[in-house]
């Protein structure tokens, strides 16, 4: 929905659905309680998540006809999409498979072009800007050596210009500026702000100015088209995780001259040990679920922080020398506290405030996808808990 702030939508990856038919069935049944809750006179956006086969199944002239008639029937429409988890995303273990297919391969290229030719025909008319947010290029640890993790970063870079090749071909037969919105995540081979920028300037830079000079662009050229059509995707759960400031990341990016496509609101686990840390680290317990990575940044009591791939690992090697931890698990964004484990909202509050003072993007996405797999005294009815979650934001937004 269209806010002082920004568009705002949530994204559906909260909704299972590997195919299409599953995934828009769902999609009907959910969206018009939804929108008839937070925006029943405003059209509603919708952040949507495709898996692969989901979006062959779309590119289908029927199956899309259908869908952008329902869009304009129920008034919602699509600005935003999430195209990170590539394959199933619920109900099977996920893990690090979620960065499979990674970047190094064809098939993400593919995929992530196939959602952007989706994406031009469902932008609507009286919107000029659309962008698709995606993985930090691969899972870190498949890559073993200084070599390979090279060799990968450089792949995965060329590929991404495959698609920035795309999304000139798209501003200039549309007009439409579509941007790829890269997601650092703990763990990635993009993990945080510095990560970021160090790649852009290093790698994305360099390598797509030769790339658009075969193709006759000057540098000054290439480097606005780049930095037009690659943005960041501001992961608030992912950045609280890392203990990066909110003001700070954005002035860094200021100063390379980058842009944020996205805000994706999220929420992550933050539990505090300066006091009943045995009793804490037993109700963490409860969150070391099976399906997706929960990845751990513990600050010790000198200041200095450890790293832990998932929270068994991070259970294992507790000890006194830990003041705090956060949890890369993205807990519903209008609670504060879970009992003895809190959250990360006051990033989010944060953030919002950063962006009320000088707007980074246009576009705002709530992401929480994790209800099914929460403690059940926190879970609700699907429907009512993404209306509390949105009007919670918009609150925020309006405050």
């Amino acid at each position: 929905m269209k806010t002082a702030l920004g568009q705002l939508s949530y994204c559906s990856n909260i909704h299972p659905g590997e195919d299409w038919k599953e995934h828009f069935a769902i999609l009907k049944t959910s969206i018009p309680e939804i929108k008839a809750a937070v925006s029943p006179t405003e059209p509603l956006g919708l952040g949507l998540r495709l898996a692969n086969q989901a979006s062959i199944d779309l590119f289908e002239n029927e199956n899309f006809e259908d869908f952008k008639n329902w869009l304009e029937a129920n008034e919602v429409y699509v600005f935003t999409m999430n195209g990170f988890p590539y394959g199933n995303f619920h109900n099977v273990v996920v893990k690090d498979k979620v960065h499979t297919p990674d970047w190094t391969t064809k098939e993400r290229a593919d995929y992530t072009i196939r959602m952007f030719e989706l994406l031009a025909k469902l932008l609507p008319e009286n919107l000029e800007e659309g962008g698709i947010s995606t993985s930090p290029l691969s899972y870190r640890f498949w890559w073993n050596t200084p070599e390979s993790l090279e060799n990968a970063t450089q792949t995965a870079t060329k590929n991404i210009l495959l698609v920035v090749d795309t999304l000139i071909d798209i501003y200039e037969k549309t007009g439409k500026t579509l941007h790829l919105d890269i997601e650092p995540e703990p763990d990635g081979i993009l993990e945080n702000s510095e990560e970021f920028i160090n790649w852009y300037t290093r790698y994305l830079l360099p390598m797509g100015i030769k790339h658009l000079a075969d193709k006759g662009y000057s540098t000054q050229d290439a480097t606005s088209i780049i930095k037009k059509h690659i943005t960041l995707c501001y992961d608030v759960c992912h950045f609280a995780v890392g203990f990066e400031n909110p003001q700070e990341v954005i002035d860094k990016l200021d100063n390379a001259g980058l842009k944020v496509g996205k805000i994706q609101i999220s929420s992550a686990v933050k539990v505090d040990f300066s006091e009943n840390a045995e009793e804490k680290l037993k109700t963490i317990a409860q969150y070391n679920e099976p399906t997706y990575l929960h990845q751990v940044v513990a600050q010790k009591k000198d200041g200095s922080f450890l790293k832990f791939p998932d929270l068994t690992e991070a259970i294992t090697a507790f000890n006194e020398d830990i003041s705090e931890w956060r949890v890369h698990f993205h807990v519903p964004l209008f609670l504060e506290s879970y009992g003895l484990v809190g959250s990360t909202q006051s990033d989010i509050v944060e953030t919002i405030k950063v962006h009320k003072n000088k707007l980074f993007t246009h576009h705002l996405e709530i992401e929480t996808y994790t209800w099914g797999v929460l403690p059940s005294e926190f879970q609700a009815p699907l429907n009512e808990s993404i209306i509390r979650e949105i009007n919670w934001v918009k609150g925020l937004l309006n405050g």
